[in-house]
């Protein structure tokens, strides 16, 4: 394994370069002038990331991971999910997380929710976000829901009713938008009428998930052109699976048609328990190394990071999957949060 000497060369290379684009009309600054100058990213390593781990987390690891990712400059952070403990095991502690956790002021703490017996549970923990989780595919739905995807809209509008009048926010997921695992490809018109849907009955953003990591840039961007016409495109966040290493492609692909909401998982983790091969979503430090590098702010502090990716990891026993976690040594995480401390204020930093 080979490990970067100096970080902090490589950053305050990149950082001027980012400056570069930022305070120069020439030929790079109008290159990136279709890009968004913020992106939100949405941390799903909590629940995402871990719902399809073996060996059961221990509550106080969840919540100490959870923590330190407050501390990393993310705004949205998935912190668990409200489903039946005899299909995901791995959340039975649900509620125990989400009341341990530190909740920073600045942070928001969606949980997903299957069902009104989910719903009633979340809000009894104190959640004050929600996400409901529906399928492009007939099949999927039925396997990773138990009901058609007409019976989920009409469990869903319920939920949803009730979440808005308890005062909760929601966000809608639909998983498997490119393809599914059992009934191959997927019309972009069938997530089109979904994304309808959760729209109308009164999600404030559509979250479009590549559940098996089968999309190209091709195939996002017919999705994401069809999917617009029904729900703004400021609306609408993208869910990459790494699976066949698209994700970053299929990204910037969104960002490309105005997509300024992303999810991840730092070190990549997750998975899916009704998706059989499909690896874990996008990791967090690689979309942020893209992103500050491209001159897009994050508001994430890199360091933080990489130091909540290795803490999560030393207790599940295993390497990252993510590119800049390999090539940063432990070493390193210290150059960098040395480099970050002393930019200057008027500095573009990873810590932004």
């Amino acid at each position: 394994m080979v490990f970067l000497t100096d970080v902090s060369k490589l950053l305050f290379s990149t950082s001027n370069h980012r400056n570069h684009h930022r305070n120069n009309n020439n030929s790079q600054t109008a290159k990136y002038s279709g890009y968004p100058k913020k992106v939100r990213i949405v941390e799903v390593g909590p629940r995402d990331g871990l719902q399809n781990e073996p060996n059961i987390v221990p509550t106080n690891v969840k919540i100490d991971f959870i923590n330190q990712l407050s501390k990393t400059g993310l705004q949205t952070i998935e912190a668990t999910s409200f489903v039946s403990p005899k299909w995901v095991p791995q959340m039975a502690d649900s509620s125990e997380v989400l009341q341990g956790i530190m909740k920073h002021p600045r942070v928001n703490y969606p949980v997903l929710v299957p069902n009104m017996k989910g719903l009633e549970a979340a809000i009894k923990a104190g959640a004050e976000e929600i996400a409901i989780f529906g399928a492009a595919s007939e099949t999927f739905s039925r396997r990773n829901i138990n009901c058609s995807i007409k019976e989920s809209l009409e469990r869903f509008r319920t939920v949803v009713a009730t979440a808005l009048d308890n005062g909760l926010k929601v966000r809608g997921y639909i998983s498997c938008i490119c393809g599914c695992p059992y009934e191959g490809s997927v019309p972009p018109s069938q997530v089109t009428k979904m994304a309808r849907e959760m729209y109308n009955m009164g999600c404030y953003e559509i979250c479009l998930g590549d559940t098996i990591g089968v999309g190209t840039p091709g195939s996002i961007r017919a999705v994401l052109e069809d999917v617009s016409k029904v729900v703004p495109i400021e609306k609408i966040g993208i869910h990459c699976h790494d699976t066949y290493g698209q994700a970053l492609a299929n990204i910037l692909t969104a960002l490309e048609m105005g997509v300024s909401i992303v999810d991840a998982s730092v070190s990549g983790l997750g998975g899916c328990p009704y998706a059989k091969g499909a690896s874990g979503n996008v990791a967090t430090e690689d979309l942020v190394y893209m992103l500050e590098g491209m001159g897009i702010d994050t508001g994430v502090n890199l360091a933080a990071l990489l130091r909540a990716g290795q803490f999560i990891r030393k207790h599940l026993g295993r390497e990252t999957e993510s590119k800049i976690g390999r090539a940063v040594s432990i070493d390193n995480i210290k150059i960098l949060e040395n480099y970050i401390k002393r930019k200057s204020h008027d500095q573009i930093s990873v810590a932004d």
